[in-house]
């Protein structure tokens, strides 16, 4: 199976977003995107659990592309608490709906980056142009507004290990069976906020999910 890898840089509202876009089908079957963990904390686009997820998407045969938020890598701008990287991940977004028109989008966030990855999706169902699917990784609903994101109009699973020393994991699930977005909810026993030893099994419950 060839890989073909591009390295990018896609216009944004701050400046130039760093990506790299990877894919082995001709023609690609669906494009799935992945946003990544705190860049203050030193999230980037190179995070394993992104990596991961990506190569899962691309041997799919999907489109898997993933990028650095504003002020990380090569991207321009500066860090924007989450609210400014959702412009990001919409001008991803936009970028991709141009390069590959029709295709479903899969969406997919760790961390930090669930929380954008929501808040796009939200967007996106606003504009009528819905994901096929949102994935939640280890979601820090301690810290950020998801209560606000009241309707995604694509299925959503969340996946969290049960010993996550970063994120509260009761929190984690009160919002779970709480929320309007009703999600799928996939426990990893023994499992940190990092999911260390667990990617393959993480990758498992994507391609669950991939359109």
């Amino acid at each position: 199976m060839a890989v073909q890898r591009e390295k990018l840089m896609i216009s944004g509202v701050a400046g130039a977003i760093e990506a790299v876009m990877e894919f082995a089908a001709e023609p690609p079957k669906f494009i799935g995107l992945v946003c990544h963990p705190h860049p203050l904390y030193g999230g980037t686009m190179d995070n394993k659990v992104v990596t991961s997820l990506c190569r899962e998407v691309r041997d799919a045969g999907g489109v898997a592309l993933r990028f650095n938020f504003r002020g990380v890598g090569g991207s321009e701008g500066s860090h924007g608490g989450g609210l400014l990287e959702t412009e990001d991940l919409l001008a991803v977004h936009a970028w991709l709906m141009h390069r590959w028109p029709g295709l479903p989008l899969w969406l997919a966030g760790f961390s930090f980056g669930s929380f954008v990855a929501a808040r796009g999706a939200f967007v996106l169902h606003a504009n009528g142009t819905p994901v096929s699917h949102l994935l939640l990784v280890a979601p820090p609903v301690h810290h950020y507004d998801f209560d606000a994101i009241t309707d995604v109009g694509c299925p959503v699973t969340v996946a969290l290990g049960d010993e996550d020393e970063v994120v509260p994991v009761g929190d984690m699930l009160r919002w779970a069976g709480d929320t309007a977005l009703a999600p799928d909810l996939v426990r990893f026993p023994g499992t940190g906020h990092f999911f260390h030893g667990q990617l393959v099994a993480l990758a498992a419950v994507a391609r669950h999910t991939l359109p």
